[in-house]
C-alpha cells in the first residue's frame, strides 16, 4: 500500500535536510569555528543512539559542552561544563543543524520522536516501544508540546500518538510550531538542571 509513510515522507525529509543544509552552511560553519575555539577541542558531538526498531546508529549534533573534569579524572556536572557559546546555541537550537546529516544519511527524519540514549531501551515498556516503529526526528510532537518541560510520561504519550497519527499534514504543522518555538526559545531545559532529567523506567 502506498502511504505517506512509506515513501513520501523519505522524499520530503532528504530535500528539506538537503536545501535547509545549504542554506544554513554560513551558519553553520560560523557555529562550527565558534565552538571549536569555545571548546578547545571539536566542534561536534557523536554518540550511539536508537533508531528506527532500536537500530544503533551515530548521531551528530554541536557540541556544547566542554570535557573538563575533577581532579579525580571524571567529567563534573553538566551545569558546570555548559560553556557560554554552548548555552546561546543551545538556547537558539543551532545544535540540532547538524542532525541534517542524518536525515540526508536516513538515519533520521525531519519529524518524528527523539532518538533518546539506548540503554533507555530495556526500560521501555510494550507501550513506550512503540515510539521506535518510526524514525526518530529532530523535532517531533512532545516537542512542540513541551520539550524538556514535560514529564517523561507525557512524551511517551505524545510520541506514541504520532506514530499512530503520522501524516503530511501532522509533520508539516509540527515543523511551523518548532520554528514559532526556536523563536521564542521556548521548552529548552527542566527549571535548575542543564540537560533534561534521566528516564529511570517505566511508571
Amino acid at each position: 500500500m502506498f502511504t505517506y509513510k512509506k515513501y513520501p515522507k523519505r522524499l520530503f525529509d532528504f530535500f528539506v535536510a538537503f536545501f535547509g543544509l545549504i542554506i544554513l552552511s554560513p551558519i553553520f560553519i560560523f557555529v562550527a569555528l565558534w565552538l571549536f575555539f569555545a571548546n578547545g577541542n571539536s566542534a561536534f558531538f557523536i554518540q550511539k543512539r536508537p533508531g528506527k526498531n532500536g537500530k544503533i546508529f551515530k548521531i551528530v549534533k554541536f557540541k556544547t559542552m566542554n570535557d573538563k573534569k575533577d581532579s579525580a579524572g571524571n567529567l563534573l556536572p553538566d551545569a558546570e561544563r555548559l560553556t557560554a557559546a554552548g548555552t546561546f546555541i543551545r538556547k537558539t537550537s543551532l545544535d540540532e543543524i547538524p542532525q541534517l546529516l542524518n536525515v540526508i544519511k536516513g538515519d533520521m527524519s525531519l519529524i518524528g520522536p527523539r532518538p533518546l540514549l539506548p540503554e533507555y531501551l530495556e526500560l521501555y515498556n510494550d507501550f513506550q516501544r512503540r515510539r521506535n516503529d518510526v524514525k526518530p526526528g529532530i523535532t517531533g510532537w512532545a516537542q512542540v508540546n513541551g520539550r524538556n518541560t514535560i514529564s517523561w510520561e507525557q512524551k511517551f504519550e505524545y510520541d506514541v500518538w504520532y506514530v499512530e497519527n503520522l501524516s503530511f499534514l501532522l509533520d508539516l504543522k509540527i515543523l511551523i510550531l518548532t520554528i514559532k518555538k526556536v523563536f521564542k526559545t521556548e521548552g529548552i531545559t527542566q527549571d535548575g538542571r542543564a540537560t533534561s532529567e534521566e528516564f529511570k523506567g517505566n511508571f
